[in-house]
């Protein structure tokens, strides 16, 4: 029997997102290379900041061993209605887990939350992602011009009870 490593190297920890964090969480989500190119203005002006990382369920994926936790990836959970309004991993970080472990984190959090299912309208590039991690396709939220003109599928985590 062979052994399995983690495809998360070097150890990733999450934690709850801070008001310090909103600049460097502002940077990631524009920096993010799924929003080039026709994707780009959808990023353009966008900002997370300290009043919305208070709002919402916001946690970050920092790496253990970097120093000052160097931001790979963050989440954002809506509770009412339950929504996952933002999920990104750096660029330079993905295919490592991360964005797993992160949606593994945010079931936990939403089942602690007494949530039964969470909603996902999302990125095009990213529907593949949402499937291999279990989400199911529910619809299809479609375009809104000018701010985003092109449709979007929509998505369900369902969350069973411990």
């Amino acid at each position: 029997m062979g052994s399995r490593t983690s495809p998360i190297s070097p150890p990733v920890t999450i934690r709850r997102a801070v008001a310090r964090d909103a600049k460097r969480l502002t940077r990631l989500v524009r920096g993010s290379g799924a929003y080039r190119g026709e994707y780009a203005a959808a990023v353009a002006g966008y900002r997370v900041g300290p009043d919305y990382i208070e709002a919402h369920r916001t946690f970050v994926a920092v790496g253990a061993d970097e120093q000052e936790g160097r931001i790979l990836g963050f989440y954002s959970l809506v509770l009412d209605p339950p929504e996952l309004d933002l999920l990104f991993v750096a660029d330079e970080a993905q295919g490592r887990g991360i964005g797993r472990l992160l949606v593994s984190h945010m079931r936990s959090e939403a089942r602690a939350a007494g949530l039964d299912r969470v909603e996902v309208v999302s990125h095009l590039p990213a529907e593949d992602f949402y499937h291999r991690v279990g989400a199911v396709r529910t619809g299809t939220a479609l375009a809104n011009p000018p701010a985003v003109p092109w449709d979007r599928p929509e998505f369900e985590f369902r969350i069973p009870p411990e």
